[in-house]
């Protein structure tokens, strides 16, 4: 696991010196990726600068050291992941010619470049990937991100120069670097918690998508001029759509499960492969357990595992963790953090994200992480179970509500639907007085919310629309983020999704190529790499995410039980009676620290003549929902978090002037 950075001086305006010292600030930017060794390299003629961090986990010699020049010398190389499967390529690479000194993957990637190319060697990784490619004989960058987006990879122009990096901060240590906040990104960031590939909060500058390859090619380019006006060709070698759209397998039960069985745990037994200590993330649920135990049931010794709990009981799994880890019998660290530690990671969350991002068990997933790190260099994490085998309960009902939708005629929807938009607060103080008649169990939670929520499915077109609605925060993001418009992306252009025909299904596709890599993945990586700490996600093996899809729903989703045929896979290993309960999810509770703790640090952030000096926000409906919240009139957290999220990370940005000037 390492950070990658670097630029094409396409203009030649920097020289030997100068170019040194732009790619290290890159690199130091981003030191905290890769403690262990730094690299430099420059093809002179072409201005091509790579630059690299390292944090050694494979062959720790200097064999390993990056960035890293092929055999031939025709490819150099700087590479931020694993390709676990690299010892079973080598065989293949040595007998055609391949000549390895060491054993890390980085050599086997080079050499696998040149037997096959890029793409034909790319094909061929099991892993976890990011890496910047120069080919000196044709004078191409390529750029390449793993097919599931576990690895980050950000590129854009800094002036002249077309710049890369594992994080944005490397990016905007480069002279030149503008930083303008692009508002269109602020409005997804509204409506998702995060910002969705291909944007990021900064105009031109964007995150390479999943499963893609970028090739800019100089070619006969005469000028610095023609080079950069050539486009950026990016090519996609593997995508969710193609893998969701292809046939279900007729497997009977037992071959389900025998064959998710054996292909797990080589999926955990490439990942169990590092020269420094290993363990895993356990939060007792089914993923997470899951993992552990095709760990241990394939090591020598005890697995060291890694869970935190809290000591308020509505958010607390550490004792679940506990008891699946005494009955697997690991070497089993738990941390109970008071409010006190979770606060303190807060003003921390801007430099370690990057770029605005408000899913807030980004908090917990960061203790977790420096948990881990203080005895492992590797932890293993149970990310992807929901989304690859239908673990999310808002599935089932947001077809349950989809199915009562479709039975009202359409004329009863939008007579039903004027209504609530014409008498919002009408609509909440009914729902509101009907609660306190209600016992706690059946209230309608933010029944303001909902009320708007209720309003806008009634008039969605498609159950796409309303699965968007019902994972959104904001539903009109452009009405708060002045002079704005909210772009279209992959996951709301509907109309090129595959031709799925099952509501569950096309929910599972949307957090596929949205939620997973662009919320959880990001939380696991910016919150592990924060802490030097490798983290890796065996469930999203492309052969397990392939094998899941071939799947037919009936063996995820049963008899109302989410997740039954990883669940079968674990019951060979955990008694039931230890998984089998309500999920409480890896959350903290903001919406009361938002009244308490972190009241005046809140509200320093949305005072009203500050949001209107920045220029990015309409302050009058933010105003208003601070003042429900914290009246105790509604629970807002949620949106209130992402409009603070991006106003802490505006305070500590470099360019926290940038969002007053002109945006195109």
């Amino acid at each position: 696991m390492c950070g990658i950075a670097g630029f094409w001086d396409v203009a030649r305006r920097l020289d030997a010196d100068r170019g040194a010292a732009s790619v290290d600030s890159m690199t130091r930017a981003i030191g905290h990726r890769g403690p262990d060794d730094a690299g430099i390299w420059r093809d002179a003629d072409a201005g091509m600068w790579l630059g690299h961090r390292r944090l050694s986990v494979i062959d720790l010699s200097p064999e390993g050291r990056q960035p890293m020049v092929s055999a031939s010398g025709r490819y150099t190389m700087v590479f931020n992941g694993e390709v676990y499967n690299h010892r079973r390529l080598r065989p293949d690479l040595e007998a055609s010619g391949a000549r390895l000194r060491g054993h890390s993957d980085t050599e086997v990637m080079l050499a696998a470049i040149e037997q096959w190319g890029p793409e034909g060697a790319v094909r061929r990784f099991i892993g976890m990937f990011a890496f910047a490619l120069w080919d000196r004989e044709t004078r191409a960058l390529t750029l390449v991100r793993d097919r599931l987006g576990i690895k980050p990879l950000y590129y854009g122009w800094a002036g002249s120069m077309f710049a890369f990096g594992s994080e944005l901060k490397a990016i905007a240590a480069l002279p030149g670097f503008e930083g303008r906040v692009d508002r269109g990104a602020l409005c997804l960031l509204l409506r998702h918690n995060y910002i969705p590939q291909p944007c990021s909060i900064y105009q031109n500058i964007f995150k390479l998508p999943p499963g893609t390859m970028l090739r800019m090619d100089a070619g006969g380019a005469a000028s610095a001029g023609a080079i950069a006006a050539l486009p950026a060709r990016i090519h996609k070698y593997w995508s969710v759509a193609d893998v969701a759209s292809r046939g279900r397998d007729e497997l009977s039960d037992a071959e389900a499960i025998d064959g998710l069985d054996r292909l797990l745990r080589d999926a955990v037994a490439l990942r169990m492969e590092a020269d420094v200590p290993l363990g895993a993330f356990l939060s007792g649920g089914v993923d997470s357990s899951t993992v552990v135990a095709l760990m241990q049931v394939q090591s020598a010794r005890p697995v060291r595992t890694f869970s935190i709990g809290f000591h308020e009981q509505d958010h607390d799994e550490a004792k679940f963790a506990k008891e699946v880890a005494r009955h697997l019998g690991t070497d089993h660290n738990e941390l109970y953090v008071t409010a006190q530690d979770a606060l303190d990671v807060i003003p921390m969350l801007p430099t370690m994200f990057d770029e605005p991002f408000s899913d807030s068990s980004q908090i917990p997933t960061y203790l977790v992480s420096k948990l881990a790190r203080s005895q492992v260099t590797v932890s293993l994490s149970g990310d992807g179970g929901d989304e690859l085998f239908a673990g999310y309960s808002r599935y089932a009902w947001a077809v349950r509500v989809g199915r009562w939708l479709d039975s009202v005629p359409g004329p009863m929807r939008a007579g039903f639907a004027r209504s609530l938009r014409a008498r919002p607060r009408l609509y909440e103080a009914f729902f509101r007085g009907a609660n306190r008649g209600l016992p706690a169990r059946l209230r309608i939670r933010n029944p303001g919310t909902k009320t708007g929520l209720l309003g806008r499915m009634l008039q969605a077109s498609s159950g796409d629309a309303r699965y968007q609605l019902l994972v959104s925060h904001w539903f009109e993001p452009e009405s708060v983020v002045l002079q704005s418009r909210e772009p279209e992306i992959e996951l709301s252009d509907f109309a090129h999704w595959p031709d799925l025909r099952d509501p569950v299904e096309r929910m599972m596709y949307a957090d596929l190529i949205g939620y997973l890599p662009d919320d959880i993945l990001v939380k696991v990586d910016r919150a592990s790499m924060a802490v030097s700490l490798e983290a890796r996600v065996p469930l999203l093996d492309h052969r397990v995410v392939e094998y899941a899809w071939r799947t037919p729903l009936r063996q995820k989703l049963r008899d109302g039980q989410a997740k039954w045929l990883l669940r079968q896979v674990l019951y060979q290993y955990v008694p039931r009676r230890l998984i089998d309960r309500p999920k409480k999810g890896f959350s903290v509770p903001i919406d009361g620290w938002l009244r308490g703790p972190l009241r005046d640090w809140a509200e320093a952030l949305l005072d009203e003549r500050r949001l209107r000096d920045e220029g990015c926000f309409d302050p009058a409906p933010i105003r208003k929902m601070w003042n429900d919240h914290v009246a105790g009139r509604a629970r807002e957290h949620h949106r209130l978090w992402d409009v603070l999220t991006f106003q802490a990370w505006l305070e500590q940005s470099r360019t926290r002037q940038a969002p007053r000037e002109a945006h195109a």
